[in-house]
């Protein structure tokens, strides 16, 4: 029965109102018929504050049953169930564009033995066989949970029903919810979704077990760390990332302070399955096929970073359950629900689930877009059509015979070879839909490589070195590939830091670094192996699907941690189609490209693909030397660079010869993109490419081109009253909308036209054929940017902020948390930057917002051309410099001796790290130099 007096914590060392963020009304005691006789629950509830708040039974849209793992205890769910009561109060925004949020009813109970749930009598100390059968084993765990639900909700109808669970709770949560047998001879109640967080529902046994678990089940160990001493309860809190605030240790150590209150946690241990001969083994392997059967959809949020459930078992519960969605915090780690807010992305999924949405994992046949698209061509396309041709398909400026020729290849030998090398990893076991990271450096080898994997329908998984070791491990962990192709440094990172995926290399190694590398093979061993071989689809591995997933392209992570991008063979399609537009290509031309993406895409648009020397991951290294060597080798006549490329072309122009010149001068067209292109740097170009268009496309990784600007615009422009970035005017296939921002930086819901959102500042909304089909394994992140259904488009919310002017041209202004919200009204830092940067006084420049929001200060931190003067606030003449030179009021100006940009592009500023210093300077705090 469930107690009629109000619960009270039995043998608590603090009082329930002193639980950080815990509502003493939530708590209740529940008696519960079990297997074993009646036994006495602790139970969360937020029905009572729900029902002060005038919401009944009849009132509540969703109810989670949430259940917590070993050792912590229901506090876990403490923000779930604040979340409902918000949601009730209409304080929960799930984000721009999406529906009120659910109320939802939590119920989390502490399971027996655990948090201030009754304990169970023991007759001896837990031991790794489990054999002792006073701890609860898993089975007894799931039954102990659906006899309290059923007590809890009695037989009246109810709301959907979601499943919420961590750690081992996620086993029984899980267990629970797939169990049809189980429901239908107990509570009856059919949950409508899954949701867990970091857990395992498989283990094999041929597999080693999670070291922080070794040592607790290390035998004579094991009843030490768990029971008589509070070691694995204390080693638990200390995988907070951030670390866990004191007071939230000691609430979750509140249940327990005594030895005699710590069986539970030793049991818990005691029954983890391990082993095939565990009394619990049957069970989980229940559990594991019922979720292989069952069509309940399921959310999954991981934290990467937790040492206890790895990657296997969140990619075992990815292909194990058939309607899954999944979030990665690629930061966050095992108590992922105190490391990340865990409410906005669990409430917008359960509105998703009540709105009939399904599992909502972004479909990658959706090809929805604005505008016109031309028939669909692989990527692979021109290969085939000119097999037999003897023109020039590569020039590769980075590989060079023994007498400095530059390595050249023909149309057909770049087919022979990219055919050669699909037959090889077909052979090698490779299927369609295997990931493959891709760890080459841009040119010969990268191309044939990535269109040999494309063609045998693997997905490329491509991460730029500009991340740095940590953030590209990252990234291709969160990937998951099946398949590594690198060359030496990218097959030393693989094997140092044990990235998944079956190893190739590009040039065959000798056997002893084949073995230190642990290779299975190379790729131009399949081209000699296979050579003169055509490749065929067969039956058993066809062509991809123009819906198939073809690539993971990962951001710069200049603007937070890198994303996965998400794009379809359809996607890569029609974005080669509108390259082929937007650079005139025609037989016979020819691409020069300082920019590894669109040298990738060279010979799917039909053109001779040039790489010159340089670093692709520090684009500054291009010289004009090497750009017009390369524009001789490649009878060059377009160029694609960015404008850190080409600062560094203008600088070092002066050691030109008249061939170089003269071959310049042939060039067509000229494109740059990546960054903001100033005026100046387009004049000083031109006088290298006199006869060449230029062009300057804004774009990103998720959809390469939408807007363009040519160098005319930009001197028509120089004294227009907009600030910010011009980027010229949609693409004749794209649609842009604006999301207005209020007072408070906020996006709005309704998204207007270019011509109803003039002088408006706002987010940029796009639609167009060649956008991602969505972030990878990030559920939250596609829930936020996705806008479905407005003029029967698809819409992705780029997370830049700007307006347009009364021309119908795109001004940029930052990003959505680069907003600044002084009193007067949200502002675009891009702005007020232009204007000062223009001071011969500044080198660089950032406006940040520090304070509340709604009235922060705007402050301006400035890199100063004068390296004399040191960090902290800026002398007279400077401040005043600066506040005259814009119209926006400066609370006050600081000086930095850097201005953080990302190294990949040199212009893209961390804005939210100068916030925080400029926080900690104008707070009294030690200015240091970063």
């Amino acid at each position: 029965m469930i107690s009629p007096e109000p619960a009270h914590f039995p043998h608590a060392i603090i009082a329930p109102e002193n639980l950080p963020g815990w509502d003493p009304r939530w708590s209740r005691l529940v008696d519960v018929e079990t297997l074993d006789g009646t036994r006495t629950f602790h139970v969360l509830d937020n029905a009572a504050v729900l029902a002060d708040h005038g919401y009944g039974p009849d009132d509540v849209d969703a109810i989670i049953v949430a259940v917590h793992g070993n050792p912590t205890w229901s506090y876990l769910w403490r923000n779930v169930a604040q979340a409902g009561v918000d949601a009730a109060l209409g304080n929960l925004d799930l984000g721009p564009g999406a529906p009120k949020a659910p109320v939802i009813r939590v119920i989390a109970p502490d399971q027996l033995d655990m948090g201030f749930s009754e304990r169970l009598t023991h007759d001896a100390l837990p031991s790794a066989a489990g054999a002792t059968t006073t701890y609860r084993t898993l089975a007894q765990r799931i039954r102990d949970l659906d006899a309290l639900v059923a007590t809890v909700l009695g037989a009246s109808p109810t709301p959907p029903i979601f499943s919420l669970g961590h750690d081992w709770g996620g086993v029984v949560s899980l267990g629970w919810a797939a169990d049809d047998q189980l429901r239908q001879a107990g509570s009856g109640l059919t949950p409508t979704g899954m949701i867990s967080l970091n857990t395992a529902v498989w283990h094999d046994e041929a597999d080693p077990i999670p070291a922080p678990l070794q040592a607790a089940l290390a035998g004579p160990l094991l009843p030490g760390s768990t029971v008589a001493t509070s070691a694995f309860l204390d080693t638990t809190l200390a995988l907070g990332n951030p670390p866990l605030d004191r007071t939230i240790k000691t609430a979750y150590k509140a249940p327990y302070s005594l030895r005699s209150r710590r069986g539970g946690i030793g049991g818990f241990v005691a029954d983890i399955p391990a082993q095939d001969s565990h009394r619990s083994r049957p069970a989980l392997r229940r559990v594991a096929d019922n979720l292989a059967t069952t069509q309940t959809p399921a959310l999954l949020l991981w934290g990467a970073k937790d040492p206890v459930f790895l990657d296997r078992y969140q990619l075992d519960l990815l292909q194990r359950i058939q309607h899954i969605d999944i979030h990665r915090y690629n930061t966050a780690g095992h108590l992922l629900a105190e490391d990340r807010d865990i409410v906005e992305p669990i409430f917008g999924w359960v509105r998703q689930q009540l709105d009939g949405a399904g599992a909502t994992t972004p479909d990658p046949t959706a090809t929805k877009g604005s505008g016109a698209v031309g028939t669909y061509s692989p990527l692979w396309g021109y290969l085939d059509r000119w097999a037999e041709s003897s023109t020039k398909a590569l020039v590769d400026m980075t590989v060079t015979d023994r007498g400095g020729k530059p390595f050249e290849v023909s149309w057909a030998k770049l087919a022979e070879i990219v055919n050669a090398m699909a037959i090889g990893l077909r052979k090698a076991g490779m299927r369609p839909g295997d990931r493959v990271s891709m760890l080459v450096e841009p040119g010969r080898d990268l191309t044939a490589a990535l269109y040999a994997v494309l063609r045998v329908g693997g997905v490329a998984v491509v991460t730029d070195a500009g991340l740095g070791i940590e953030g590209m491990t990252r990234a291709i962990r969160s990937a998951a590939p099946s398949w590594i192709i690198g060359q030496t440094p990218g097959l030393t990172l693989a094997r140092a830091t044990n990235l998944p995926g079956k190893r190739l290399s590009v040039h065959t190694m000798d056997p002893l670094a084949h073995r230190a590398l642990g290779l299975s093979g190379s790729m131009y061993r399949f081209a000699t192996e296979y050579a003169g071989q055509r490749y065929q689809a067969t039956e058993t591995h066809p062509d991809p699907e123009p819906s198939a997933e073809a690539a993971v392209l990962f951001t710069s992570g200049s603007t937070g941690p890198a994303k996965g991008v998400r794009y379809t063979h359809q996607k890569l399609s029609a974005l080669t189609q509108r390259l082929q537009h937007t650079l005139k290509v025609a037989p016979g031309s020819s691409l020069l490209a300082g920019f590894a993406p669109f040298a990738l895409l060279g010979p799917a648009i039909g053109a001779t693909s040039v790489t010159p020397k340089m670093s692709v991951t520090k684009p500054a290294t291009l010289t004009a030397t090497a750009l017009a060597d390369a524009a001789i080798a490649g009878d060059t006549t377009m160029i694609f660079a960015s404008p850190a490329a080409l600062h560094n072309v203008v600088d070092t122009a002066g050691e030109l010869t008249a061939e170089h010149r003269k071959a310049l001068e042939k060039i067509s067209m000229l494109l740059s993109a990546g960054a903001p292109v100033p005026v100046q740097l387009m004049d000083d170009v031109l006088k290298l490419v006199p006869h060449a268009e230029f062009h300057s496309p804004y774009g990103m990784t998720e959809s390469l081109l939408i807007t363009d600007i040519d160098h005319h615009t930009q001197h028509a422009i120089a004294n227009q009253p907009d600030r910010g970035v011009c980027v010229g005017k949609p693409l004749d296939v794209v649609r842009v909308a604006m999301a207005p921002l209020d007072f408070l930086g906020r996006p709005a819901d309704e998204l207007l036209e270019p011509g109803e959102a003039v002088g408006k500042l706002s987010e940029i909304v796009i639609s167009t054929p060649h956008m991602l089909a969505g972030y990878d394994k990030l559920y939250n992140t596609n829930r936020q940017t996705r806008v479905d259904d407005v003029d029967a488009l698809q819409w992705h919310r780029t997370g830049d902020i700007g307006h347009f002017d009364a021309a119908g041209r795109l001004w940029i202004e930052g990003r959505t948390y680069h907003i600044v919200t002084p009193p007067t009204g949200a502002l675009g830092p891009g702005g007020p930057e232009d204007d000062i940067q223009r001071l011969p006084e500044v080198r660089r420049v950032a406006i940040v917002g520090v304070g509340p929001v709604g009235t922060q200060a705007v402050v301006a931190v400035v890199e100063p051309t004068d390296s004399t003067l040191k960090p902290g606030l800026a002398p007279t003449e400077l401040t005043d410099a600066v506040r005259g030179a814009t119209e926006v009021d400066i609370a006050a100006v600081l000086i930095t001796d850097n201005v953080p940009v990302d190294i990949r592009h040199n212009s893209k500023i961390n804005r939210p790290a100068l916030a925080q210093w400029a926080s900690q300077v104008l707070a009294g705090g030690k200015v240091t130099h970063r």
